[in-house]
């Protein structure tokens, strides 16, 4: 299972930094983390995702400076866009709610870059898509599991799983819908990873017994709750 410590960007600082992290910026936060063992970072400009601006200097700077894989979301639609971040240095570049409304948007992406490139974003609440941002209405309150279904059909090998009401709150991810997707692979797998809850090592073992791919953390790193290394050795 891998980790993925998350660099969530509003305003040019770091989002959701506790009181020790006060003042450190993203590129010194993800430097850190790369430093620290992390061989993926998840990367958000939450600005961007929301329609209130962007940051564009610090996110060319973030794929440029930590030693690391990066998997960069914050509402990318603009399918040239995509094309020019993956060409800066992302790794992977994740859909959020278009993913889930423009079918024929996310054909074209995996044609054009490959499954290995391209991830999507479920956001849920209640067994229902619950996204965030821009295109939110759009998606909001079709079925998870068909959702989740058609674009395994379409190719889709990694889904970034957010059980809305706990992301950030340190309450346990949701694991029971996470695992839920990543059975509708069947023998060809697809790769979900758990976001929104993790507060503890014994959570991100728990995802990693049920089969998960991966697991973002933000807020427990950035409050102390465990190092990069003690999650590392969690997740090996």
């Amino acid at each position: 299972m891998e980790l993925y410590p998350a660099v969530d960007i509003a305003g040019g600082r770091l989002a959701r930094a506790g009181s020790h992290a006060t003042g450190v910026d993203p590129v010194a936060t993800a430097t850190a983390f790369a430093r620290a063992g992390a061989r993926w970072l998840h990367v958000v400009d939450l600005d961007r995702a929301h329609g209130r601006g962007d940051n564009a200097g610090l996110i060319r700077a973030l794929l440029t400076a930590p030693p690391t894989s990066i998997q960069l979301g914050g509402g990318i639609t603009d399918e040239d866009e995509i094309a020019a971040a993956l060409a800066a240095g992302a790794s992977r570049v994740v859909l959020g709610a278009a993913g889930a409304t423009d079918a024929a948007l996310v054909d074209r992406l995996l044609a054009r870059h490959g499954a290995s490139r391209i991830a999507v974003a479920i956001d849920a609440r209640d067994g229902r898509l619950a996204p965030r941002g821009q295109r939110a209405g759009k998606a909001a309150g079709a079925l998870v599991n068909d959702v989740a279904a058609r674009l395994v059909a379409q190719g889709v090998r990694t889904i970034v799983y957010t059980a809305a009401e706990r992301d950030g709150d340190l309450s346990g991810p949701d694991l029971d819908g996470a695992r839920a997707i990543a059975t509708l692979g069947g023998p060809s797998g697809v790769s979900v990873i758990v976001s929104g809850g993790v507060a503890s090592l014994d959570d991100l073992r728990a995802a990693r017994r049920v089969g998960l791919a991966g697991a973002i953390v933000g807020r427990a790193l950035l409050e102390g709750r465990f190092t990069i290394e003690e999650a590392l050795a969690c997740v090996a």
